[in-house]
């Protein structure tokens, strides 16, 4: 029975929930440098402005701002660089035709470690909102909160 690895953070981008409809979600496995895999477990990363592309059959994700890891002296990453994402060759040729025809961004949704301590990222294939989007949302979620609120008063 293997070990079980310690309990790490979990980074999220918190604003793809707001700006983009979720239409399909997939995990991948992402290939980074053991000082960026040491980053990630310290929590040492954002995705505010991370997207993924599909270049030549390969995905990969820009823009994902992974902070150099201090003690690793010589051997540092650079924070900002393009990421290969591994997934089947059969999913990017249905999300590259998705992207292609229907004009379908793929945004990553978070960051983790897998059960066997491997770094994974979740990738949403998302439509952007419009800003009356963005405020029925709003409008609904306030509702729902209203609701709850007078269901707990009972």
């Amino acid at each position: 029975m293997g070990a079980v690895p310690p309990k790490t953070p979990v980074i999220k981008n918190k604003k793809a929930r707001y700006d983009f409809e979720i239409l399909e979600t997939v995990e991948a496995g992402i290939a980074l440098t053991g000082s960026e895999v040491k980053s990630l477990r310290d929590g040492k990363a954002s995705l505010d402005e991370a997207y993924a592309v599909i270049h030549d059959g390969e995905v990969f994700l820009r823009g994902c701002n992974i902070s150099p890891y201090p003690m690793a002296g010589y051997a540092q990453h650079a924070p900002v660089r393009p990421r290969k994402l591994l997934l089947h060759r059969r999913q990017i040729k249905r999300w590259a035709g998705k992207v292609t025809l229907r004009g379908l961004t793929i945004i990553p949704l978070s960051l983790y470690f897998s059960d066997r301590g491997l770094v994974k990222v979740s990738l949403g294939l998302a439509r952007g909102k419009t800003h009356a989007d963005k405020r029925a949302a709003l409008k609904k979620r306030e509702h729902q909160r209203e609701i709850d609120r007078t269901m707990r008063r009972r």
